[in-house]
């Protein structure tokens, strides 16, 4: 196993990396090239982490989290982005990192965490497996404070290609929780802004010429915002020791209107974030105690 340590975010040059690998002609460069295979044995590292209060609450309030006097639940992603980011585009990492989908994402927080604890973060990518409609593999965060873990995270991403009919779903369905009042309204520099905070400058996000050149009509919200911002909508409802589940389903355009809905259930909580006009899922989500 390799594990090295990650200095610095996911800044512009890991971005343009990442673009590069999708220009036509790349798989003739080499080590640049991805040309598939098994993923790599690599762990990287960002240890002794301090809290940045003024990026929390910039977070905070692009997701729409209250003023807590500890971290929202999905911060921690902030950390790890750039490691995720560093990993899928390292040189021995199989696939390119645009146009990788992001199909699901599930954390565990095992405690609340304070701003003033000091964190260290390790992420790998594991469990490369047959899908449907191509490949799906896990990058896998943990975030230890003291040498506990307090936080852990797995994203399932998709490589769309040659797949598997046979593959059968690892996971049961989550349920669509019936959309309630709670309409939102979502502003068409909503990518740009969590961009801003999340180092996650996929062009898909950002405007409709960047988007359109990767076959969407125009931009798309980040997944993990949809998250966030579900999150944020039920945080004095959950746990502080937690398990949030969410599945990714059809984009959010933007700008764009989504409705909430939640629904209590006899362990925790089914939520989801769908279209008014005809309750077509975005996010379909449960949280319940960890």
């Amino acid at each position: 196993m390799t594990t090295r340590e990650m200095q610095g975010g996911a800044g512009l040059t890991t971005m343009l990396k990442a673009a590069l690998q999708v220009l036509p002609g790349v798989n003739l460069i080499s080590g640049v090239a991805k040309k598939g295979g098994a993923l790599p044995d690599l762990t990287l590292t960002r240890p002794d982490r301090a809290i940045d209060p003024s990026h929390v609450a910039a977070y905070a309030e692009v997701c729409g989290f209250p003023a807590r006097q500890h971290l929202p639940l999905t911060y921690p992603h902030m950390l790890a982005f750039p490691l995720h980011m560093g990993i899928m585009t390292d040189g021995s990492f199989p696939f390119p990192a645009i146009g990788t989908v992001h199909l699901a994402n599930t954390i565990t927080q095992h405690r609340l965490i304070a701003p003033t604890d000091r964190l260290d973060v390790s992420a790998t990518a594991r469990n490369l497996r047959p899908h449907p409609k191509g490949k799906l593999f896990d990058l896998a965060t943990t975030v230890t404070s003291g040498g506990d873990t307090v936080w852990e995270s797995t994203s399932e991403y998709l490589r769309v290609g040659a797949g598997d009919r046979d593959v059968r779903p690892e996971h049961a369905p989550l349920d669509v929780a019936p959309a309630g009042p709670v309409v939102w309204r979502l502003p068409g520099d909503l990518g740009r802004r969590y961009a801003a905070v999340s180092g996650d400058r996929n062009p898909i996000h950002l405007y409709p010429l960047t988007a359109k050149a990767f076959g969407f009509p125009r931009q798309i919200a980040h997944g993990m915002w949809t998250k966030a911002r579900c999150v944020a909508a039920l945080d004095n409802r959950l746990p502080d020791a937690v398990t949030v589940r969410v599945e990714f389903k059809k984009p959010v355009f933007l700008p764009g209107t989504v409705a909430l809905g939640s629904r209590i259930d006899d362990d925790g909580f089914a939520f989801s974030l769908s279209r008014p006009k005809d309750g077509a899922p975005h996010l379909v989500g449960r949280a319940t105690p960890a």
